[in-house]
């Protein structure tokens, strides 16, 4: 019998062949013993690093306390965490909704844009990525996902992405919602001039329609700022986080603009699992860790760090900003990353053959990115 036919668990197979026991910082181990200096993060999950003490614990207290109760209840935990989220946001983003995914968070963003507008289409960009529930999956541009349920989602023009020309002649008054993420990851770490993303919020306002950021990769200090709009002193719409929001314990948020908010009913959205007591002291622990440790600017330093040492290997180039990198290679990035595991690392693919992607803890340390550089040193460039 296949092997394969009898394993209970469905979903993509493994990146790398082994089996993950645990974890440390940026470190973790495999089930034979092996240490691998974790440039991957769990797909920029672990933004406080692997087992962080302070997550530990304070969702260690929670768990003594309650597990879960549902927004059935008012919670402390909830409030306190939703006023923490929102004192880091870009001003006037004032209100945030609890999920569990960033799929979910975005879906909530585009349902309540195609609500508050009347309007049914939307504008996505070439090389996004939003998750795979229906309304993310309609302006996310992986047509082998999609086109399947291409006849069950809101139409959706996809545009160049980071083009002024093509910018200026869409017509946006037919869209509810035009959704770009600052940084394009899976798209292989594309990212535009800031002036593009304001005149983008421009054009778009002309019309009334929408803008949401998708900060799902790009917030809470990769990038070097808690978030790129606030860093680029841009404001969207709204906002939706996830990833690292709990340090690997599932949350999402979608953020709003006030006056978006206030048009709001109180049942125009609804979630059993989001903002839970479990995950809500996760999120707090992971912003006052953010905070107290430091990280985003060191983000910033060990990010240009990395960066720096990439560029100095001819046949690579560094993309991206912060902790966010894309190492760009002059050959196919997949056997960079074979022998990147072999010395040691985890890292990620793209959707560009040449790009591979580094989403390290923020808590990276100085001597990882030493260790990391000294492999690239010892493997032969393409």
């Amino acid at each position: 019998m296949n092997p394969e036919a009898s394993d209970p668990l469905l979903g993509p197979p493994p990146i790398w062949p082994i089996e993950i026991t645990r974890g440390r910082n940026d470190r973790v181990w495999s089930a034979d013993g092996r240490m691998f200096y974790d440039f991957y993060g769990g797909h920029a999950v672990a933004l406080t690093g692997h087992t962080h003490k302070h997550v530990r614990r304070m969702v260690a207290r929670q768990m003594r306390k309650l597990i879960f109760y549902s927004t059935s209840s008012g919670l402390e935990i909830r409030n306190r965490a939703a006023r923490a989220l929102v004192q880091k946001l870009p001003p006037g983003l004032g209100h945030v909704f609890f999920s569990n995914s960033g799929a979910e968070a975005n879906e909530n963003a585009l349902k309540i844009a195609i609500q508050l507008t009347g309007r049914k289409g939307l504008l996505a960009f070439e090389g996004s990525f939003h998750g795979r529930t229906l309304l993310a999956l309609s302006v996310t541009d992986d047509p082998g996902i999609r086109d399947p349920f291409r006849d069950l989602g809101p139409p959706v023009e996809f545009l160049p992405f980071a083009d002024q020309a093509v910018l200026e002649k869409v017509d946006f008054r037919s869209a509810a919602a035009v959704i770009v993420e600052p940084i394009q990851s899976m798209g292989g770490i594309r990212m535009a001039d800031p002036a593009w993303y304001r005149r983008l919020i421009e054009r778009a306002h002309e019309a009334g329609c929408l803008v949401i950021f998708d900060e799902i990769q790009t917030g809470l200090g990769r990038t070097g700022d808690w978030f790129f709009s606030g860093g680029a002193g841009m404001v969207p719409d709204l906002l939706t986080l996830a990833k690292g929001l709990g340090s690997g314990i599932p949350v999402a948020a979608t953020a709003f603009r006030d006056d978006l908010a206030a048009s709001l009913k109180p049942h125009d959205l609804g979630s059993t699992f989001g903002g839970g007591p479990t995950a809500m002291a996760a999120l707090v622990a992971t912003l006052e860790v953010l905070e107290s440790e430091r990280c985003i600017p060191h983000a910033q330093t060990l990010g240009s760090r990395l960066a720096d040492g990439i560029r100095a290997h001819a046949g690579y180039e560094p993309l991206g900003r912060g902790l966010l990198i894309g190492l760009k290679t002059t050959g196919l990035a997949r056997p960079l990353g074979e022998k990147l595991f072999h010395e040691g690392f985890l890292v990620g693919l793209s959707r560009d053959p040449r790009v591979l992607r580094l989403l390290p803890p923020l808590t990276l340390r100085e001597r990882s990115v030493d260790r990391f550089l000294e492999a690239l040193d010892r493997i032969p460039t393409p």
